[in-house]
């Protein structure tokens, strides 16, 4: 671990504490001169530290910056993490990391995307120092590639628990990878996988999460200003790094349990659709379809306008105005 590490895994334990150069010196083995320069490039990264003849050197606990050692004073279980100031996509990385033979629970975390993915081929707007962008690495144990779709939904319940633990407000689940604040999408979930072609089964998967944690400078571009919002209306102190640990923790308690703490109730309490009409989206186009029920897998059971009944596994919905509104 480079010095600046050392030293930043200190201030993030003990944000608004003071440390003197000859504490912080002590404890790191470093001369005061590398202790400057560190606190320099901190600086140069956004980190508030102050300096004080007399008092030494202060993490401002109103900072809120993803680090993975901001992360790991919170995690309740071994990750590895790895956060990145801008990359391409996480999904993308850590798909390259998990051919290389990178194990469960590889994390790597984003404070920007250029070109962060979406569902159906769409793009993921992953804008600097408003947002959250994690994906994770997971090798289930004889999975079938038709149940990937519960990590989607574990994923889904884990990031509701978690927004509404920072946030205090109500989480809701659109079907299958969106989560509603306040009426717009703060949310998205893509899961990637690979199969074994020798089993069948996955040889991993990769879970990409991408948090709005608030409103972008300039806000969403215009095609997404009417359905896209953000988790908090102001800056709270360490809000990245306890949503992206908060988020992780809930899914592995979920993921780890045999079980899987029956997270299902969970999913259909906070269902978005459920009871709602929507717009059944599919390669061979649209249906207009009520939404009756949430299966124990959470595919979604619909009635459609010609009386029949379906049950969705994958693909896409949109709910429907109420009759009489636009």
């Amino acid at each position: 671990m480079s010095t600046k590490d050392e030293l930043l895994k200190l201030f993030e334990s003990n944000k608004g504490e003071w440390f003197s150069g000859g504490e912080i010196g002590e404890r790191l083995d470093i001369s005061r001169t590398a202790i400057w320069k560190a606190v320099e490039s901190l600086r140069a990264d956004g980190y508030a530290i102050e300096a004080v003849k007399s008092k030494g050197y202060c993490l401002s606990p109103d900072t809120d910056i993803v680090s993975s050692q901001g992360v790991a004073k919170y995690l309740k279980k071994d990750l590895d993490v790895k956060v990145f100031e801008e990359v391409v996509s996480t999904n993308t990385l850590l798909k390259e990391l998990a051919s290389g033979g990178a194990g469960e629970g590889c994390v790597v975390i984003a404070n920007s995307q250029t070109g962060g993915k979406g569902r159906m081929g769409r793009k993921f707007f992953s804008p600097s120092n408003s947002g959250v962008y994690i994906s994770v690495l997971l090798r289930p144990n004889e999975m079938a590639p038709e149940k990937a779709l519960k990590i989607t939904t574990m994923a889904a319940v884990a990031a509701a628990s978690v927004i509404e633990e920072v946030t205090g407000k109500e989480a809701k689940i659109k079907w299958v990878n969106d989560i509603f604040v306040d009426g717009k999408k703060a949310v998205g979930i893509l899961t990637e996988a690979s199969m074994s072609m020798e089993s069948g089964n996955l040889e991993y998967a990769v879970l990409g999460i991408g948090f709005n944690v608030y409103l972008p400078e300039g806000g969403f571009p215009e095609e997404l200003s009417d359905i896209a919002g953000a988790l908090l209306d102001a800056k709270m102190p360490d809000a990245k790094n306890r949503i992206a640990a908060g988020f992780l923790n809930h899914f592995f308690e979920i993921y780890d349990d045999p079980e899987h703490l029956h997270y299902e109730t969970c999913y259909k309490e906070k269902s978005l659709v459920l009871g709602k009409e929507v717009d059944v989206i599919s390669a061979l186009g649209e249906r207009r379809a009520l939404v009756l029920d949430i299966t124990d897998d959470c595919n979604l059971v619909v009635r459609y306008d010609d009386g029949t009944e379906g049950i969705l596994s994958s693909g896409e919905v949109r709910i429907r105005p109420l009759r009489g509104t636009k």
